[in-house]
């Protein structure tokens, strides 16, 4: 089969939203067909698109950076972890996507900001430095190559292999004492067990002092999608003291979740009086249409071509 011409032009008016008519859930959509594509253009446009005034985009588009992984986007992430002015939700992603990519170029401008005056920024930039050296170790080599997780993301930390025990597990993830590193390895070996103990144990770090953590907890329910993490979702999501950088991710996570009850509760905070968390519910709802649809590809940016999206070898 022929592969067709990606037709970038598209694709950049849709995410940049040049026209002033593009709902945000297609941008998304945008977004994610972008990372999938995963080259050099579509680095550029994801990059253009950081100058928009949504959080929720520009923090999902610093996400995608990082998970693209090509180190041509460590100029533009290092831009926005050096601009004070922005949000830190977005800060601190731009901090945890130069640790995915994971350049020892990076390392001095991170360290720059181990003194930043928002906590997550700090707590982000400590992770990505632990990742970096941990993946350019000789020593970790052995480890790296059989330590292979079930889901495709790129991690802030690689799931411990010292033990399968629940008990154990969430004996490190709860322990404030361990390095934020050893903590984020436990929760990752955790989701890699994925079963309703597993879910329980994540979700006592929903209790966590660390924004960032509980932060990183939601995200891990998304991937999931277990149904016995809807309670503490729920409960997270509704929390008006909590801050919005969790609630944000505890919608999303619902949104991929997707049982019935998830609806009801993301319509009833379309209209919260935080802008990232609305905008947030209006991507898990267009996440649970998608899941509860049985449409084949969440990233369908390039439909509107004459594309196959398995030519371009899109992830699943």
């Amino acid at each position: 089969m022929t592969e067709l011409a990606v037709n970038y032009d598209l694709l950049e008016a849709s995410l940049c939203n040049t026209s002033g008519n593009v709902s945000l859930a297609e941008r998304f959509r945008t977004l994610f067909t972008l990372k999938n594509i995963a080259d050099e253009r579509s680095i550029e446009i994801i990059g253009k698109a950081l100058k928009d005034d949504s959080e929720l985009l520009k923090h999902e588009l610093a996400y995608c950076l990082g998970q693209i992984g090509n180190p041509k986007a460590n100029t533009i992430l290092s831009e926005v972890l050096e601009d004070l002015n922005e949000h830190e939700m977005v800060r601190h992603e731009a901090a945890e996507a130069l640790g995915a990519i994971g350049s020892l170029e990076s390392l001095p401008i991170l360290e720059k900001y181990l003194n930043d005056k928002n906590e997550s920024v700090v707590e982000t930039c400590e992770l990505a430095i632990d990742k970096i050296k941990y993946d350019h170790d000789p020593k970790n080599k052995a480890e790296k190559e059989t330590n292979k997780s079930l889901y495709h993301s790129v991690d802030p930390a690689p799931p411990t292999t010292e033990t399968r025990s629940v008990e154990e597990l969430e004996a490190q993830l709860t322990n404030p004492k361990l390095k934020l590193f050893v903590r984020y390895r436990a929760m990752f070996a955790l989701r890699e067990i994925g079963n309703t103990e597993a879910v329980l144990a994540l979700a006592k770090g929903l209790k966590d002092k660390s924004a960032l953590f509980r932060h990183e907890v939601a995200y891990v329910f998304g991937q999931l999608q277990h149904p016995a993490s809807v309670p503490a979702l729920k409960e997270c999501l509704a929390d008006k003291d909590e801050v919005h950088m969790v609630r944000h991710e505890a919608a999303e996570a619902l949104g991929s979740i997707a049982t019935p009850e998830v609806l009801e509760v993301l319509e009833s905070y379309r209209q919260d009086q935080e802008q990232v968390v609305r905008e947030s519910c209006v991507v898990a709802l267009d996440m649970y249409e998608y899941e509860t649809s049985g449409e084949l590809q969440y990233a369908n940016g390039l439909e509107n071509q004459a594309q196959n999206m398995h030519s371009l070898k899109l992830a699943h």
